[in-house]
């Protein structure tokens, strides 16, 4: 489980920057606090399997490219 952190921590910030984001600024938009998108960023916790599906569905991926199986 801890491999699959980093990979969905890595890509969810190269998302967010290539989209010109802020973390404060994709926090608001899936309703979380800065500091769990942050975590989630640097692979401490995950998100739960419906905000990794609105995850997915906002940035135009697939859950498994998310979590760098795919």
């Amino acid at each position: 489980m801890e491999i699959l952190q980093i990979y969905f921590g890595e890509r969810l910030k190269q998302l967010r920057v290539k989209h010109n984001l802020r973390q404060a600024d994709l926090a608001k938009i899936f309703n979380v606090r800065p500091a769990t998108l942050s975590r989630w960023e640097n692979g401490i916790i995950e998100p739960d399997y419906l905000t990794l599906a609105n995850i997915s569905r906002y940035f135009n991926v697939s859950c498994d490219f998310l979590l760098g199986i795919g």
